[in-house]
C-alpha cells in the first residue's frame, strides 16, 4: 500500500509569530519522526533543556542565537543544526522568528 506524500509549501505560513510571546505547532509525526514549527517573537526564548532523542534545528526567518552546551550560534535563515540527544540546548530570538525543529527517535 503506498503512503501518501506530506508536503509544506510554506512552513513559516503554518504558524503566525505572536506579539510578545512564542507559538508552536506539530505539523508531523510518526514512529520515527516529530516535526514542530516554533514562532517567536523579538526576546522571547527558551530557556535551557534537554531532550531524550536527536532533532535538527532549522532557522526559517528571522535570526536566533542557539545555546549547544557552552556554545553559542547565531542561526540566519537557512542555518542548520543537528543535536545529539541529551545536549542542553536554549534558543534566544533576536528578532522574530521562525524555527523548525525535527526529532528524530532512535537518532
Amino acid at each position: 500500500m503506498d503512503e501518501a506524500a506530506t508536503v509544506f509549501r510554506d512552513v513559516a505560513a503554518e504558524v503566525p509569530i505572536p506579539k510578545e510571546g512564542t507559538l508552536s505547532r506539530v505539523l508531523y509525526k510518526d514512529e520515527q519522526v516529530r516535526l514542530v514549527v516554533f514562532a517567536f517573537d523579538a526576546g522571547q526564548e527558551l530557556t535551557d533543556h534537554t531532550a531524550a532523542m536527536a532533532a535538527i534545528v532549522e532557522l526559517v526567518i528571522g535570526r536566533i542565537t542557539l545555546g549547544l552546551g557552552e556554545e553559542q550560534v547565531e542561526m540566519i535563515p537557512g542555518s542548520w543544526v543537528h543535536m545529539p540527544a541529551n545536549l542542553s540546548h536554549s534558543v534566544v530570538a533576536l528578532e522574530p522568528s521562525v524555527m523548525l525543529l525535527t526529532m528524530l527517535r532512535g537518532g
